[in-house]
């Protein structure tokens, strides 16, 4: 061996790691990289659990057990879209516990059970408390909503319900034993219900009326 030989010398060999520990240039958390805390699942703010976005009951919608249900109006409805025609189903339900509670509900569906439903639902969230005198109305009213108008007026005892098509039913459902109602205009019954409840709306207690008609509460003129 000449000492060309002798003073050669080897390039040092590189191999790759195998395995062991992670190198310092790595980022934590793996391939995609750490997430900060709060943000993966189940972390603190965004879990399902208490405390966080879970949704418990409503207080104010009443029992099931409580109401009486009534359909007013199931009609089929089409609505066409670039991909063809879309059928469904449009319900106008009222609910009321015939005790000055009554509401009502307008609402579409796939199918009849679908859109009652939703038409109950709304109802229930809705609910409307009309003040009653003498088994009647406290007084007068009329409201009107598109084409139609509808007037309700005090009855005497006994003489019952006296009104027709789809204020009749709402009528019946609030418990108001004794009134008289009037249709004036359209006869559509979502547009007569809607006036019915903006008539009903309208009514106020009897100290509420001489009040505001510049007449002095039972209380004061005992005083």
């Amino acid at each position: 061996m000449n000492e060309e030989q002798k003073q050669e010398q080897k390039a040092p060999e590189t191999s790759a790691p195998t395995g062991g520990a992670p190198s310092s240039d790595r980022r934590p958390g793996g391939f995609r990289g750490g997430r900060g805390p709060g943000r993966g699942r189940g972390g603190p703010g965004r879990g399902r659990g208490p405390g966080g976005r879970g949704r418990g009951p409503r207080a104010d919608v009443p029992a099931e057990a409580d109401y009486e249900e009534k359909n007013l109006e199931i009609a089929r409805v089409t609505r066409v879209t670039k991909g063809g025609k879309r059928m469904r189903f449009r319900a106008l339900t009222v609910i009321g516990n015939r005790n000055g509670r009554v509401g009502y509900g307008l609402a579409k569906g796939v199918d009849v059970a679908g859109a009652t439903s939703k038409a109950v639902t709304q109802a229930r969230k809705a609910l409307l408390t009309v003040p009653l005198v003498n088994e009647t109305i406290p007084h007068a009213v009329t409201a009107k909503f598109g084409a139609a108008v509808v007037l309700l007026k005090p009855a005497p005892k006994g003489a019952g319900i006296k009104a027709g098509g789809a204020v009749r039913s709402v009528l019946e459902l609030a418990g108001i034993p004794n009134v008289v109602s009037k249709i004036l205009g359209s006869s559509n019954k979502t547009n007569n219900v809607k006036a019915t409840f903006a008539a009903l709306k309208k009514l106020r207690p009897p100290v509420s009326v001489q009040v505001s008609a510049g007449k002095s509460a039972p209380d004061e003129k005992a005083a």
